[in-house]
């Protein structure tokens, strides 16, 4: 038979050695909880509302029509900022994906023009001032955005750089076509291949 003693000494080692566990068991899974917080949120939807689409189309000319674009892009920009600093980071970069959008449809609508034009090299200028003022205020956005948020808008700078890139090139005369997203069912189909057997002969 085990005595009293016996039996509490080793129900305090047990209960010890619990406590142990439990004080190194937790702070590591502490630790592990900002890396959940780390995967990425969902991305952003990329569209262009149907408001600013008509006024954007309805614009009298080319200038007018890439004016149009800049305001709505900046108006989105600007309150995505007012979100970032309210903490509604969905919201955010809800808005920054519609930034993206209206960006994207301004450089869609330049490329196809004629680059040794006055009036097409005015417009990209106008685009590439546009853009380079933008940049700061997406990193303001991004450093007070967290990591599963800022993972999107990093790729946004990378795409307006991209743009602004785009834009000086056809300013200073350089060629430049934006290639179109093609889905897999718009993708040429691979020839038959050739018969390799060589052709039976001729008989007289």
């Amino acid at each position: 038979m085990i005595s009293r003693g016996t039996y509490l000494r080793i129900s305090y080692r047990v209960v010890r050695l619990v406590l142990l566990c439990l004080a190194i068991y937790v702070p590591a899974l502490s630790a592990q909880e900002p890396a959940a917080h780390q995967l990425r949120a969902p991305p952003p939807l990329k569209t262009v509302s149907r408001e600013e689409r008509t006024r954007i189309d309805g614009a009298e000319d080319s200038k007018a029509r890439l004016r149009a674009t800049i305001e709505f892009a900046e108006l989105r920009l600007a309150k995505a900022a007012v979100l970032t600093g309210d903490h509604d980071f969905q919201g955010a970069t809800g808005e920054l994906g519609k930034y993206e959008a209206l960006i994207d449809d301004a450089l869609d609508y330049l490329s196809p023009m004629l680059r040794d034009k006055t009036k097409t090299r005015d417009l990209y200028k106008r685009l590439e001032l546009a853009l380079r003022a933008h940049g700061p205020r997406l990193t303001a956005i991004r450093r007070g955005t967290p990591l599963e948020y800022a993972v999107w808008i990093k790729e946004l700078e990378e795409f307006a750089r991209k743009g602004r890139t785009e834009a000086l090139n056809s300013f200073y005369g350089h060629t430049v076509f934006r290639e179109p997203q093609i889905n897999a069912d718009e993708r040429p189909r691979d020839k038959a291949p050739k018969n390799s057997a060589a052709a039976p002969e001729k008989t007289p």
